[in-house]
């Protein structure tokens, strides 16, 4: 599974050479940030899928700062931010939405989804204004929703990369031990 993970992920010594990063490079060089074994991936894991449903363009630095924070391997971190893209973010906020409503036992009545805003021609920071508007109108069953559905979500993904990574170990240590009884096969 590391190896696997190796090809997709940069190593530290690309954040070391990378001037930009540079004045950063003893926090970001901590050998547990960059080290893969099934609890920094896990956690990893977790911290991005969690940070994935921060709003607007923040989940990268959330990632990074919670990855800094729990220790656990950054790129990894960061990567898994992306499962929120224009594709699934409405789908993902219509259900932290109903989430919120359902904790707070709204459903049936009260506030109603309305669709987010769409970028056009006004440029960034009129839409970002007018997302933060639109957050705004949904209000508390939406801001609840999005910690429940990201909590509920980092758990799911912490348990599921860790049975995958045990899965992984028992299959790797029995093909190792059929080689050792059976060396011509």
């Amino acid at each position: 599974m590391r190896k696997l993970l190796r090809n997709y992920l940069p190593d530290h010594q690309a954040i070391h050479s990378n001037r930009w990063l540079a004045p950063f490079s003893n926090t970001l060089l901590h050998p547990r940030l960059w080290h893969l074994n099934r609890r920094s991936a896990a956690g990893a894991v977790a911290v991005g899928l969690f940070c994935g449903l921060i709003p607007g363009p923040f989940q990268i630095l959330g990632a990074v700062i919670g990855a800094l924070l729990l220790r656990v391997n950054l790129p990894l971190a960061m990567l898994t931010t992306f499962y929120t893209n224009p594709l699934t973010i409405v789908p993902l906020y219509v259900v932290a939405f109903a989430l919120g409503k359902l904790a707070l036992g709204e459903i049936g009545h009260g506030a109603e989804f309305v669709q987010p805003p769409e970028y056009d021609a006004a440029g960034f920071q009129a839409w970002i204004g007018a997302l933060m508007n639109w957050m705004i109108g949904l209000g508390t069953p939406l801001a609840l929703g999005l910690v429940l559905l990201a909590s509920l979500l980092a758990l799911l993904g912490y348990v599921v990369m860790r049975f995958l990574w045990r899965i992984y170990l028992v299959r790797s240590w029995r093909r190792r031990n059929l080689k050792r009884r059976h060396p011509a096969a």
